[in-house]
């Protein structure tokens, strides 16, 4: 944790500067002259590999899309009102959030008259809405998420939100105050597995098969963190190592069944499953989930070629997993068919995305295209999401040391690129690179970085305090991670 040097990887979104001779041919490049005309410009075209297809009978993606449609209607309904009931104005002055994320209780009784709902069913809709990125928290206002303006148009947008809700599904469904957090915390980390076994079943699977595979992979969860109880051996209980972790007896002597079922009830209740009959089957939106989450793990990335005909976003896609020096080669080869102007607008285009790896792709790029870039850059300065991409871009143009960059932005600005470096990963990343970026931020312990993500008020801070308490090994740090998210998703302290 007291590292500020992120460590390389395929994924790392904030790099060193360019080599100098790179750099100084760079910026002798003639602003208005297009990129085609650079020396030693990539011109070929290569076979491009095939994306891969879901499972034969998934749905396709409309059907897909109005299934998700469907699910979060209520949650569409209440973020709707609140755009137009909470939006600033003279006449709208008496509806506002709590300051917490958690609508007020005048806000959410007016909610519940102008709907035709309880105020309880107006809060889970909220919740909902907030978890899917509907809506969103800037510092003390709720916005509408770009989700929300895209919902009737984009069915990309629709399933990126379900697939948000799906992921945080055990903050959308609380466990009962009498499972112990521990063992909560256990059942959520193992079930992928047991959703993976789901979706290879491709059918209804009785709950004491599932039970089976759920106790399983508990047992490996706790073998592989070699925890072993207190008086295991003679003499006083031995000290807890992160090799040696003492077991919680809390979590140990959790009625396994109950935790199951909790679980299931959960994914149910955010359309992952069917659970009846002491059966539970997915339902096709949780089939294609589960069958994305693999196919990030399984698949191999697509190779470097054939990107330069395609717009900025399917191009950076196209790179995110290639080596720095393959994707820059990439980069090229896209900029040299454009001229400087629209492919800087281009990629800053594709940088303001929900898609945080892209945001700092973008910014890959535009190192590649030097100091032609600079104005558009600074003009972005005042949004806030790019902008402490643009003061290192800035940094690095003018020079600044590489071990020296991170100290042009403020603290402030250094936890939200953490937090917004850390959503890159955990939606495209693997875990153990996740509980690696750990050590890129600048706080020097765990809860101090907690107490400063709370407060940065990024849309994406719930869905990456979640993904890091269920890939971090260390039960307590995992205990602690998943409460700040409880905390940040609540509103509470």
């Amino acid at each position: 944790m007291t590292s500020r040097t992120p460590r390389d990887s395929r994924l790392r979104l904030v790099r060193a500067p360019r080599q100098r001779a790179e750099k100084r041919g760079e910026a002798q490049r003639d602003p208005a002259r297009p990129l085609s005309a650079a020396p030693g410009a990539v011109s070929n075209r290569r076979t491009r590999r095939p994306a891969p297809r879901p499972p034969e009978g998934t749905p396709a993606p409309s059907e897909l899309a109005r299934g998700a449609r469907e699910g979060l209607a209520d949650a569409v309904r209440v973020a709707r009102w609140a755009d137009a009931a909470l939006r600033p104005g003279p006449a709208r002055t008496g509806a506002r959030p709590d300051g917490r994320g958690a609508l007020s209780d005048a806000t959410a009784e007016r909610a519940a008259a102008e709907l035709g709902l309880t105020p309880a069913q107006v809060r889970a809709d909220w919740d909902t809405a907030r978890l899917a990125g509907l809506v969103e928290m800037h510092g003390d206002s709720a916005r509408p998420g770009w989700r929300l303006r895209a919902w009737d148009r984009d069915d990309t947008a629709v399933l990126r939100g379900w697939v948000a809700l799906f992921d945080a599904w055990s903050l959308a469904h609380p466990a009962p105050d009498d499972l112990p957090a521990a063992a909560v915390a256990e059942v959520v980390e193992a079930m992928p597995q047991v959703l993976s076994f789901l979706q290879l079943s491709a059918g209804p699977v009785p709950v004491p098969q599932l039970l089976d595979l759920l106790d399983q992979r508990v047992t490996e969860l706790r073998t592989e963190r070699c925890e072993i109880p207190y008086g295991a051996h003679s003499g006083s209980a031995p000290e807890a190592t992160p090799e040696t972790a003492p077991v919680d007896r809390a979590a140990e002597d959790a009625p396994l069944p109950a935790l199951l079922d909790w679980a299931l009830h959960g994914l149910a209740a955010v359309g992952a499953l069917t659970f009846a009959d002491g059966q539970a089957t997915l339902t096709p939106l949780g089939s294609w989930a589960v069958w994305v989450k693999l196919e990030q793990i399984c698949v191999a990335a697509q190779s470097p070629a054939g990107h330069f005909e395609q717009s900025a976003e399917e191009m950076l896609r196209g790179c995110a997993r290639l080596r720095p020096n393959a994707a820059r080669a990439e980069y090229r080869a896209w900029l040299a068919a454009r001229p400087v102007g629209s492919a800087v607008t281009d990629l800053l285009t594709a940088a303001r995305g929900e898609d945080a790896l892209l945001r700092g792709l973008a910014f890959e790029a535009l190192r590649v295209v030097g100091a032609p870039a600079e104005a558009e850059v600074r003009a972005v300065l005042d949004e806030t999401p790019l902008r402490p991409y643009a003061l290192l871009w800035l940094a690095e143009q003018e020079g600044a040391d590489p071990e020296d960059v991170h100290l042009v932005l403020t603290r402030e600005e250094s936890t939200w690129l953490w937090i917004d470096t850390a959503a890159a990963v955990a939606d495209h990343g693997e875990a153990q690179l996740l509980v690696r970026h750990l050590e890129s931020a600048v706080q020097p312990t765990v809860p101090a970085l907690l107490d400063e993500v709370r407060r940065a008020g990024h849309p994406r801070t719930v869905q990456v305090l979640v993904a890091l308490a269920a890939a971090h090994p260390d039960p307590a740090l995992a205990k602690a991670v998943r409460r700040a998210a409880f905390q940040v998703h609540t509103g509470g302290e």
